[in-house]
């Protein structure tokens, strides 16, 4: 009970940790959207930061699951030499990354588009962020969730400060009082503040990592080093097809649109996929907080399929449930986004109706990692990065960016539906598939009602969605989801 008790705490800190930066994070781009002059930086500021996913997944090379398997090895257990090659690994790796793209700047900056002082920031980004998982890494190992969240939080909000700072103090300070911010405010610098304050923010949270960098004397050693780069290499190979899945298309895209109009494009559709992403955050936030409860409750029958079956039922719940909230309420949305981005908001249900796709392939990867057959994710990855490269070059030229959220569509969908069919030979769980085609039904019927019916005056139509809304959510209550069964609120309930 209490190791449960104690899984159950960490769980909630790391899903904290987890969940808070992201949705602080996807705040900044309700700011960009405002106050960036064009749609075309905004999308300059997606193609950026699509970069730096890729490359942060590249230079971390696996690296922190990694250490997870091997201080945790009885045949490697000094956790300081575990730690310390790995993180001689990364440092040697990082310290090399940032050498090489200073040294090809300019012709980077000529092929790329992007001004030469963007991408050297970019390259200082990713090489301590990349640095900086293993000590994250180290804190998880040691149980220190608070710590952790600390640390995590203070990177998002310190990075938020500054870009409130930038785009909004600067301003006002040069329009009233020029001569106080003279001296480092350049207003033309525009995008370039947004890396500045990420740089800023990674910089100062590797400084308070100082205490897990120099803890004590840790060694290297040169034979463990080899074995950690074989067993990370395959994970590095899936975290790339997984990485390049969701942000390929922001890649491609100014290369695939030969338009004047390309930046600006991307721009549009970015602002409309960071809406959807809503969905991520919160099925990351369930996978964090409500399937601890669910193990927890069954604990005692030790019916591990029939755990990851319910697991799996309510995950999809919750999805629907947000997904027809985003949906209900994407009108307050347009109340804070500048109407140059409206044009965007149609790939919202496209996008979520992916990102779930996602989420159930990640619930139904439990085959074939309790099976370690963990190379069947890696043929999946790939087969449905095949689909979005195939998909964003055939249809962007003629279709735009509803090519890359259809194809992001068809990506997922091919990854969840192989998984589950290959996983039924392998590993069968018993999913409730009735009940998932009951509430995609109903998903299908609210999108139909949602665009059939039409009602110019805002309240009202806020008032009629807000109905739709109640009576999904009294089906769901009704039906799958009794309040006596929810944490808290079965305390009223019982």
């Amino acid at each position: 009970m209490a190791n449960i008790k104690s899984l159950a705490k960490d769980t909630v800190f790391y899903g904290l940790s987890t969940v808070i930066p992201r949705f602080l994070n996807w705040s900044l781009s309700l700011l960009y959207a405002n106050v960036l002059p064009t749609t075309g930086q905004f999308g300059e500021v997606t193609n950026l930061y699509a970069y730096i996913g890729i490359f942060l997944v590249i230079l971390t090379y696996g690296m922190e699951t990694g250490f997870f398997r091997f201080v945790n090895d009885t045949e490697h257990n000094n956790p300081k030499t575990v730690y310390g090659t790995a993180l001689f690994s990364l440092a040697s790796t990082s310290s090399l990354f940032v050498l090489i793209i200073w040294i090809l700047l300019n012709p980077l900056s000529e092929w790329s588009g992007h001004a030469s002082c963007y991408i050297g920031m970019l390259a200082l980004i990713v090489a301590i962020d990349a640095f900086s998982s293993l000590p994250f890494a180290y804190l998880r190992y040691q149980h220190r969730p608070i710590r952790f969240l600390f640390l995590k939080l203070f990177s998002v909000v310190l990075n938020i400060s500054l870009n409130l700072f930038f785009f909004l103090v600067c301003p006002y300070l040069q329009q009233h009082a020029p001569g106080s911010i003279a001296w480092f405010y350049n207003a033309d610098f525009g995008v370039g503040y947004i890396l500045v304050s990420n740089l800023i923010g990674s910089a100062a949270t590797l400084l308070l990592l100082f205490p897990e960098l120099f803890f004590g004397r840790w060694t290297f050693n040169w034979p463990l080093l080899k074995k950690m780069l074989s067993y990370s290499y395959p994970i590095l190979l899936l975290g790339i097809a997984g990485n390049l899945n969701q942000n390929i298309d922001k890649l491609l895209y100014p290369l695939l649109d030969k338009s004047a109009q390309a930046m600006d494009q991307l721009g549009i559709y970015a602002a409309g996929y960071k809406i959807a992403v809503v969905m991520v955050m919160f099925t990351t936030a369930f996978r964090f907080a409500y399937e601890p409860f669910i193990f927890d409750r069954k604990k005692e029958d030790n019916d591990n399929k029939r755990n990851y079956a319910e697991a799996m039922r309510f995950f999809i719940i919750f999805s629907c449930i947000i997904f027809v909230g985003v949906m209900c309420y994407i009108d307050i949305v347009r109340l804070v986004l500048p109407s140059s981005y409206y044009a965007g908001l149609h790939v919202i249900p496209i996008v979520m109706f992916a990102e779930m796709f996602a989420g159930i392939f990640f619930n139904l990867s439990v085959w074939y990692k309790v099976t370690d057959r963990t190379h069947w994710g890696a043929w999946f990855s790939f087969g449905g990065f095949v689909i979005t490269l195939l998909g964003n070059i055939l249809f962007v030229p003629h279709f735009g960016y509803m090519a890359c959220a259809w194809t992001a569509f068809a990506c997922f969908f091919f990854v969840m539906t192989a998984s589950f069919l290959i996983g039924k030979h392998y590993y069968p769980i018993p999913y409730d598939l009735r009940s998932a085609g009951r509430y995609i039904a109903l998903l299908l019927i609210f999108l139909s009602i949602y665009s059939l019916v039409d009602i110019n005056n805002l309240a009202g139509r806020l008032l009629f969605r807000t109905f739709l809304f109640a009576m999904f959510l009294a089906y769901v209550i009704k039906k799958d989801l009794p309040l006596k069964q929810i944490p808290v609120l079965n305390r009223w309930f019982k």
